[in-house]
């Protein structure tokens, strides 16, 4: 009997081994969906709230406690302890009870009103650098309000009016627009992008696995044969049904993040959808790259993985790509995560003509072809289909 060959025999084989691999079960279905509910939940709230902090008042006036109020009021801070010694409080931030301390002198009324310029100490626990920046913010707008509220106090004590004293109180009136995200909703900006970020790193792998397994089990002659000696039916064949389950992932992603959330997509479903799109096969061609440049099923694997993750931080998402050093910009261009970063922001936050991102978009495709380059080093492993331990 004649033995069926090309694509499609491939492609049913490989959802064959898909479906009875609990490790393809899990980190091409579970892991993308368990993210998505953990990070969405976690992130709810857009930002924390109610930091805990302490508050050592050493001045207990209607001054100072007037401050500890407004301070109290910001709905990132919450003043768990007050009135404490400074020794006190320490200790507390060192159990990580808070994440910060205000000390307000002794006299600090009478010698903000004197003019002697008291000064209002603050410590943050910049060890968990989101919450410490975030009260470093509020405790530093509430010095500001502070020294603002004593010029106008003392400005008024010597009869001058208001709309005297404010020009020389506040000479600089400061008005904020934050585009894109008025709200600074941190979910926003890192759930569009530790999701997809997931998917890349899985999608990195798997491409490897799926290669380098049938080396590692004696098959990879035997996949040749099913395809009619063809690698670019191999390919196809093979990375199909993962293609195909990373579109249906993230269609689930953009319908939480988009739909069910309602996170800015100003460009509307078509240009993110595709960006998606190329994310994956640009994913999954880099994982043949991987395959063929290293040669070596395990060591493939283990930088697949380094690289994935190491992607992280060079996409720009954790720290501006513009304040690294010159050589790190230009290496996070070789990642398929910082073309979609940049897509992402164009298209889905700011809402520019499709035209500004189609380097981005080309990019991405650029990581297609180049793995065009590796088919023939993929097909003699598969024809020499030795497993190098």
């Amino acid at each position: 009997m004649k033995i069926q060959t090309g694509i499609i025999p491939v492609f049913v084989r490989e959802i064959y081994r898909m479906a009875t691999s609990k490790l393809c079960i899990w980190g091409l279905i579970v892991v993308p969906l368990l993210s998505t509910g953990i990070l969405v939940y976690m992130m709810h709230e857009g930002q924390p709230h109610k930091i805990p902090i302490a508050v050592v008042d050493l001045d207990n006036s209607a001054t100072s406690r007037t401050l500890i109020r407004q301070l109290d009021a910001f709905p990132k801070t919450d003043i768990k302890y007050k009135s404490l010694s400074f020794p006190e409080a320490r200790k507390m931030m060192e159990r990580d009870e808070i994440y910060a301390i205000l000390t307000i002198p002794d006299n600090f009324s009478k010698d903000a009103t004197s003019g002697r310029q008291p000064k209002l100490v603050y410590y943050t626990n910049n060890a968990f650098l989101l919450s410490g920046s975030l009260l470093f913010q509020d405790l530093k707008t509430i010095s500001t309000l502070a020294s603002a509220s004593v010029g106008l106090q003392t400005g008024q004590a010597h009869g001058y009016r208001e709309e005297q004293i404010m020009p020389v109180v506040q000479p600089i009136q400061v008005e904020s627009h934050p585009l894109s995200n008025p709200y600074l909703n941190y979910s926003i900006y890192l759930n569009n992008l530790l999701l997809p970020a997931i998917l890349q790193l899985m999608l990195f792998m798997f491409t490897v696995s799926s290669l380098g397994s049938e080396i590692k089990a004696g098959k990879g002659k035997v996949l040749l044969r099913l395809s009619g000696n063809s690698i670019l039916k191999v390919m196809a064949g093979k990375l199909l049904p993962y293609t195909l389950i990373a579109i249906v992932i993230a269609l689930f992603y953009m319908s939480v993040l988009y739909y069910y959330n309602q996170y800015p997509m100003n460009s509307g479903f078509v240009p993110m959808f595709i960006n998606y799109v190329c994310l994956i096969l640009a994913s999954q061609a880099f994982g043949v790259v991987l395959f063929g440049l290293f040669r070596n099923y395990r060591f493939a694997l283990s930088i697949a993985s380094l690289v994935g993750m190491l992607t992280f931080s060079i996409m720009g998402m954790s720290f501006p790509a513009l304040s690294m050093d010159a050589p790190l910009q230009s290496l996070g261009y070789l990642f398929p995560m910082r073309h979609f970063v940049l897509i992402y922001v164009d298209q889905g936050l700011n809402g520019i003509a499709l035209g500004y991102s189609m380097y981005h978009y080309a990019a991405l495709i650029g990581f297609v072809l180049l793995s065009l380059f590796f088919f023939g080093s993929v097909k003699k492993q598969l024809n020499l289909n030795v497993y190098e331990p």
